[in-house]
């Protein structure tokens, strides 16, 4: 759980780092997971294609719904506690992937800000290898104009990149170690550079809302993490099984996150 005093900084600068999560047998298992499913799901995957993993593989299940992210997430948006999506971002080594400058809450289709996201490391995750970088305080402005460049290496569904300035100087480098995670606003600005090391970069990220956050124009698959829900703005779905196999769970993958990002690229 976190502190009263890291409370206050999520609030005034939209993050909140480094949380410690994982201990070092925990990440070497979930990273050995995180492995494989890259590997089956191949080079050309991005982190949209596993939006729903945690509807389909047990780990993830188990981390989405841990008790020190959930802890944590609680801390920030209460106690009733929703997973909309969640995804496995993978740079491998020397990968000239990056994540443009860009406000996540542009394009979500999601009707609040009650929405926290836990970006959490199972290897670590530097300056060097293209670690998360964020415009502290950048979470109080409106959401801003972007443009839709759809540029190839850019590792956002739409390649969307905020169409404002971007003082490099007021950047800060969210550094995490495996097993550390930072939680951030969903209006932060923030983006990532390219891995320039030999070592894959892989993070696990999940989104966390409140029940009352309504999804335009649909009625999506979500997780009920903690707590309970009094709004009906999502159909609830319940852990994986645990005796389908690797190929059967990533072709269920494949659907229910093409239909979750057939709903976020939805124009509203």
């Amino acid at each position: 759980m976190i502190n009263d005093t890291q409370v206050a900084r999520y609030d005034r600068e939209g993050i909140v780092f480094p949380i410690r999560v994982l201990g070092e047998t925990e990440v070497a298992g979930y990273l050995s997971n995180a492995d494989e499913l890259q590997a089956r799901m191949g080079d050309k995957s991005v982190p949209t294609d596993t939006a729903t993993v945690h509807m389909h593989l047990p780990w993830a299940y188990e981390l989405v719904t841990h008790t020190g992210m959930l802890d944590a997430v609680e801390r920030v948006i209460g106690p009733n506690i929703v997973v909309w999506s969640c995804s496995l971002f993978a740079k491998r080594a020397h990968n000239p992937s990056w994540v443009s400058w860009h406000q996540d809450g542009t394009y979500w289709n999601l009707e609040s800000d009650r929405i926290v996201t836990a970006w959490l490391a199972l290897s670590s995750s530097t300056a060097d290898n293209g670690c998360m970088r964020v415009v502290p305080g950048s979470q109080k402005l409106e959401i801003q104009p972007h443009m839709d460049t759809f540029e190839d290496g850019n590792l956002l569904s739409r390649g969307q990149h905020v169409d404002v300035d971007v003082n490099e100087d007021d950047a800060v480098d969210v550094v995490l170690a495996p097993g550390e995670m930072s939680l951030h606003h969903t209006q932060l600005i923030h983006g990532s550079n390219p891995n320039r090391t030999d070592q894959a970069r892989i993070g696990f990220v999940t989104r966390y809302v409140t029940p009352q956050v309504r999804q335009r124009g649909s009625k999506p698959l979500a997780v009920l993490a903690r707590g309970r829900d009094d709004f009906g703005h999502y159909k609830f779905v319940g852990p994986p099984p645990t005796d389908r196999s690797l190929d059967d769970a990533v072709a269920a993958l494949k659907q229910t996150a093409a239909e979750h990002f057939r709903l976020v690229m939805e124009k509203k």
